[in-house]
């Protein structure tokens, strides 16, 4: 039977249901009453004692005081702190966050776990030992963190096992620095991010080896360490990045960071670029830094900068230089940055020069005699096997598992009839030619080299030399086509731009591949821009005057492959260094640089991970001209750095330093300059030949001139179709392919 749950239904059975309890407890008196089990005799009644009588309550509050019923409130909700650990009964101390365990220490990650990376390995004990041994005082495994382990490669967790060995003084005793040397590519940032995260978190003590790290790298590159700090650690760090914003603002930054101190600093990596450290190096001198990463570490090369004394001073024992290209010009630059990582195991600059530079390079000029080259060799021998305690170098070979095919490709480019008269006409006229013939190199022989580099680029470059008549270019401007003007770009004008030209044109109607282009000169972007905006391409510029935060959302947007633009033109002097363009997969060097470093660095920013496509590198060169001689310089500085870091025994010593000074020559009847001087046997009357004869002397840095002056070597459809188009050049290619076992 349903029943109202109205409220006036409900008091109506609430006063019901108590009149039948009060007739439970008082019933009538003619019924006959029961004794009671418990009832005695006497008519005594026994109760519980634990039974209480029923108290009447109330909705009247116990206490009206406000600050009394606050108190008890806070009473009721305060609990105090109790260890999460069921029955124990251990002290709890004053010490913060966790409880000290008890027996034998042990390490922070299983090292017998499958995969595990383990830097350090405690010493076996005997079972009397372990009974003697002071269980608060025995080393642990240091394991690399699971996380990084199982991302590193093979040659990658050799480079980390060799940075703690070098950092923590095992390698070389008294000595905490190394020259991290791989080549471009190889995941150099990644291994010194597992190499801080394990000094900040774990060491053979059971406690951190470092409090804070600090890493500095160029501007373009500050924030790419940001995003690639957060890429791998997940946010279990949060680094302290300096991009921008006022001195008193970045003072303040950085004295809080140096200020910091404790095992667990809440802001342990500081990322800033040269320019700012050398800035504000006095506030970082106040304290002191556990390890300090220098990226890009050629920039030390000389000892006598600011940058590098500013460096030089820092109050750290821990020093790692990375550097894919650490010798670039000659053996005093290297030395500079060994003793910049470990003081005093070359001895001074000039126990380094007599003991090691000069006779090995008088061993390695081609006019050297038999006595001097063995001296030579020697002094590079022990100069390996002291340098080699704290360098490490693996060569870009090993991404060939890993990456695509790389095809690098040097373009001989003829010049045009403007160009080649305008290039004889300043030969004839300029008056540093007679002064370098002399032996002298001035201001204006300076300024002779770069007016013919521009001058191989394209002659719009040097259209107002001539205008105002200046020196070597007097008379020049009656060469010019009639109404010729420099607010429109002419290809047909220059070798190079002509080729380019074809270049872009058939790989946008022919593929989806995107093209890098890079110059040492800002006015060859503006030709760039013009032929982009002539021919209705999308591109974007990368050089010195964008700032850095623009610098990597432009290189991020780039990247994605959903993006529009074809081309991205880069100035090798503002971005050459550490960029990750991935999103292209063609990259064309317009001009070379003295220093092959610079080159070095510029071609391999598309051939990194994360790319998919086959590359293509195009070195374009202005045939016969000082361009050649630039190229040839470089060759003979790769050979020095292929004997002192790649250890390479049989690199042909190519040039004497008499032929070095051959810079103002115009060759017009060559194919290729530089091709002539080396002597190539793998060339008959112009051909490759398969396989090459026996005692080849194209080998080492000259391997890439192994496809020589035939379109039958041609391997890349766009180069055909530009050959097709204009036969206006030669060309020589090294490719990965060999490597790969692909015939």
């Amino acid at each position: 039977q349903r029943r109202s749950l109205a409220p006036s239904q409900l008091a109506k059975r609430k006063a019901g249901d108590e009149e039948e309890e009060e007739e439970d407890r008082h019933p009538p008196a003619t019924r006959k009453r029961q004794k009671p089990v418990s009832e005695t005799e006497s008519g005594e009644c026994y109760r519980s004692p634990f039974r209480k009588p029923l108290a009447q309550l109330t909705n009247r509050p116990h206490c009206l005081d406000s600050s009394q019923h606050e108190a008890f409130i806070r009473s009721i909700l305060s609990k105090p702190f109790k260890v999460p650990i069921p029955n124990y009964k251990g002290p709890l101390g004053l010490r913060a966050l966790g409880i000290k365990r008890a027996g034998l220490r042990s390490p922070l990650h299983d090292p017998f776990e499958e995969g595990a990376l383990v830097l350090y390995e405690p010493p076996l004990l005997s079972a009397h030992d372990q009974l003697k041994i002071d269980k608060d005082k025995a080393p642990v495994h240091v394991v690399v963190d699971p996380v990084l382990s199982r991302v590193l490669r093979p040659h990658q967790r050799e480079g980390v096992k060799f940075l703690w060995d070098c950092v923590t003084s095992r390698r070389i005793p008294g000595s905490h620095g190394c020259i991290m040397a791989d080549e471009m590519g190889l995941g150099k940032t990644l291994q010194c991010i597992t190499l801080m995260w394990t000094l900040l978190r774990q060491s053979p003590d059971c406690k951190p080896e470092i409090e804070k790290a600090m890493v500095v790298s160029p501007s373009s590159l500050v924030r790419n360490w940001y995003n690639e700090v957060e890429k791998w650690l997940g946010g279990r760090i949060q680094p302290l990045a300096i991009d921008g914003g006022s001195k008193e603002e970045i003072d303040r930054k950085l004295v809080g960071f140096m200020n910091q101190r404790g095992l667990r600093v809440p802001s342990p990596i500081l990322i800033i670029s040269y320019e700012t450290f050398r800035l504000h190096a006095e506030a970082l001198q106040k304290g002191s830094v556990g390890l300090v990463i220098c990226d890009e570490g050629h920039r030390l090369k000389n000892s006598e900068n600011q940058t590098y004394q500013a460096l030089n001073t820092l109050n750290t024992p821990r020093r790692v230089l990375i550097s894919g290209t650490p010798i670039q010009n000659d053996l005093l630059e290297y030395f500079s940055l060994v003793h910049f990582v470990n003081s005093g195991i070359l001895g001074t600059a000039q126990e380094f020069k007599r003991h090691f530079e000069i006779p090995i390079l008088k061993g390695r000029d081609a006019d050297a005699s038999e006595a001097e080259r063995h001296k030579g060799e020697e002094r590079l021998k022990e100069l390996i096997s002291i340098v080699n305690r704290c360098l490490i170098r693996r060569t870009s070979d090993i991404l060939s598992k890993y990456l695509p095919v790389k095809i690098e490709q040097v373009v001989c480019c003829r010049l045009t009839p403007l160009q080649a008269e305008l290039y004889k006409n300043f030969l004839k006229q300029a008056k540093p030619v007679e002064e370098l013939k002399e032996g002298k190199i001035s201001v204006s022989s300076l300024s002779s080299i770069t007016s013919l580099k521009k001058l191989c680029n394209h002659p719009a470059l040097i259209h107002d030399k001539c205008v105002e008549e200046e020196e070597g270019f007097m008379g020049a401007l009656d060469l010019f086509p009639a109404g010729y003007s420099t607010k429109s770009v002419e290809p047909q004008l220059s070798g190079k731009m002509l080729v380019l030209d074809y270049i872009l044109a058939v790989t946008k109607s022919t593929s989806n591949d995107k093209v890098v282009l890079v110059s040492n000169y800002t006015q060859t972007l503006d030709l760039f821009e013009k032929l982009c905006r002539n021919r209705r391409y999308l591109y974007v510029r990368l050089d010195g005057t964008m700032s850095i935060k623009k610098r990597a959302k432009i290189v991020e947007r780039f990247n994605s492959p959903s993006s529009p633009e074809f081309i991205f033109m880069l100035s090798s002097k503002a971005g050459g260094c550490g960029l990750n363009l991935i999103g292209a997969n063609r990259l064309v060097m317009f001009d070379p640089d003295w220093n092959p470093a610079n080159d070095e660095q510029a071609m391999a920013r598309v051939w990194r991970d994360g790319q998919k496509k086959t590359c293509y590198i195009y070195r374009l060169l202005s045939t016969g001209t000082i361009e050649e001689k630039i190229f040839q310089r470089q060759t003979h500085k790769k050979a020095l750095s292929s004997c002192v870091v790649d250890e390479e025994q049989d690199v042909e010593r190519h040039f004497s330093l008499g032929e070095l000074k051959e810079l103002f020559t115009l060759n017009e009847t060559t194919t290729s300059d530089t091709h002539d001087k080396i002597k190539c046997r793998r060339c008959v009357n112009g051909h490759q030949v398969r396989p090459p004869p026996e005692g080849s002397d194209c080998t080492s840095d000259l391997s890439q001139w192994n496809h020589c002056a035939d379109k039958r070597g041609l391997q890349d459809s766009v180069l055909k179709a530009a050959w097709d188009a204009a036969v206006t050049f030669t060309f020589h290619h090294h490719s990965h392919e060999e490597q790969r076992g692909i015939p």
